[in-house]
């Protein structure tokens, strides 16, 4: 992979970024007075920067000594948002980093892009289950040529997984990630799609072949992330710019908007749902449920099964057969693919000694802790409806009052405690959540140590009562004070404190 400093003068005046290109011989705005250079190494991490690198200067930590550390290692050339008082070769000053070292991030790796094709997630809650269904259903239709950039875990060759850092990568990482997908054998990309990559134009210049919008609700309201929840569905409504084709949740909240958007836009549309949908997910018994055609667009109607609970996994799955059939997957045929999917840390089911029912989940803002304890109750509406939750450090700030709300409507008894905390005091983060909750029947418990809110929720709990552990699922960390402490994941503990209650 390779890039010239021609070509990046080129497409920075072609997208209207350039502001100008300092070398010492003066301010310059076209290649003809620019030296000859070409890069192999594109990056922002200034460790990894030498006389082959093209450097970008982003973030808001960002420090002029990360760029005079590059170039005392032989960097020549940067791109940043203003001129910096060093001695360099090359100093490209752009309008906006960020879309500049995404449309130049993907000319280095090659629009690994034009060689796959996208299906893109993006939603409040259920991105990730989607997303593992969808690639459970490409991947048997194209014989395990499907990647997968979900929250919880990434695929670039269809077999081995690592942990995620971002649900969507920045751009750089991403491109480099695709193209690496690319050079494996996959002609799939299945992925999330937050409202940071929008924010942040980690996705700028992008365009998926399939765009899913599962539902909306406010969520990563903060200084840092999204002012206003106005802002927040702005930026995930950006998909349907960047789609050739949507997919819409006929059961979301302003779905009108959404169809008006997408018609405003040109963009084709199909929905499904309950009711009132192109195709209309039906529940059946023992987690089978049926999809019927209202429109002949895709022939997808049949009964499935999947091993998750809950009418909203079922509304999940069609929305991630549709996506597969739309990229030409014949998902009747992959059926046993999306009943044997499993996704980590969502829904799983665990039984306490004493016949409790555990369900381990990573809900982690209003509308999918909601819709988790609605589900709860529905399941046991003889019992309490025990929860272990806490609450994230540093972002999304407005969860805390959300949880509040969701466990005075749905809860009986809460054992708050921490749920990475980042730079925060967790205890004050639970007394935070406790501020808001308007229930004075649901019993509140402080325990900051989790495993210990852990056993406490299993040790009170009756036959008849659900246990819901929300937050973590399987994460095998939490973020405190800047460091990813090892954590022995939610699903972990409870497995290993009843089993060790069983002996």
């Amino acid at each position: 992979m390779t890039l010239t400093l021609e070509k990046v003068s080129e497409i920075l005046l072609q997208n209207d970024l350039l502001k100008e290109m300092i070398t010492p011989t003066g301010w310059h705005l076209t290649s003809k007075n620019l030296p000859k250079k070409e890069f192999t190494a594109v990056t922002y991490d200034s460790r990894k920067a030498d006389n082959n690198s093209l450097f970008f200067c982003k973030g808001l930590n960002f420090k002029v000594e990360y760029l005079i550390s590059a170039l005392e290692n032989g960097l020549e050339v940067y791109v940043a948002e203003e001129p910096f008082e060093v001695k360099a070769q090359c100093a490209i000053i752009v309008t906006d980093i960020k879309k500049a070292m995404a449309l130049l991030g993907m000319a280095f790796y090659g629009y690994p892009q034009k060689e796959l094709q996208l299906v893109a997630f993006t939603g409040t809650k259920g991105k990730t289950t989607a997303a593992y269904f969808t690639h459970a259903l490409l991947a048997k239709a194209t014989g395990n040529k499907t990647a997968l950039l979900s929250t919880m875990n990434t695929s670039l060759d269809g077999k081995t997984y690592f942990k995620s850092h971002l649900t969507t990568p920045e751009s750089l990482d991403l491109y480099q990630m695709m193209r690496q997908a690319v050079t494996n054998g996959m002609t799939h990309l299945v992925m999330e799609v937050s409202s940071q990559a929008y924010k942040t134009a980690r996705v700028f210049g992008l365009t998926f072949d399939v765009g899913v919008f599962l539902n909306i609700s406010p969520d990563h309201i903060s200084p840092i992330e999204h002012p206003t929840f106005d802002d927040y569905f702005y930026c995930k409504r950006q998909l349907l710019r960047h789609s050739k084709k949507m997919i819409l949740n006929a059961g979301s909240d302003y779905f009108e908007l959404l169809k008006e958007n997408c018609e405003l836009l040109q963009t084709p549309y199909i929905s499904y749902g309950r009711k009132n949908a192109d195709y209309l997910v039906i529940s059946g018994k023992n987690k089978h449920f049926t999809v019927s055609n209202q429109k002949d667009e895709l022939q997808i109607a049949d009964e499935y099964r999947i091993q998750l609970a809950g009418d909203f996994n079922q509304e999940n799955a069609t929305a991630a057969l549709l996506a597969a059939a739309t990229v030409g997957a014949n998902v009747k045929e992959a059926k046993d693919a999306l009943a044997s999917a499993r996704v980590p840390g969502r829904m799983d089911h665990l039984l306490n000694t004493n016949g409790a029912s555990v369900y381990v989940d990573y809900a982690h803002n209003y509308l999918s802790l909601k819709t988790l304890l609605e589900f709860a109750q529905g399941e046991h509406p003889t019992g309490r409806v025990i929860v272990v939750l806490g609450s994230t450090g540093g972002k999304a700030i407005s969860r805390r009052a959300d949880f509040g709300k969701a466990l005075s409507e749905h809860a009986n008894i809460v054992f708050l405690t921490a749920d990475d905390p980042a730079f925060e005091d967790p205890k004050k983060i639970a007394e935070e959540i406790n501020a808001h909750i308007t229930n004075a029947q649901l019993e509140v418990h402080f325990e900051m140590d989790r495993v210990k809110a852990i056993a406490a929720a299993l040790q009170v709990s009756q036959p008849e009562d659900a246990v819901v552990i929300a937050g973590k699922g399987v994460d095998e960390y939490q973020k405190i004070n800047g460091e990813d402490t090892p954590y022995e994941g939610d699903y972990f503990i409870a497995k290993r404190l009843i089993a060790e209650d069983n002996e």
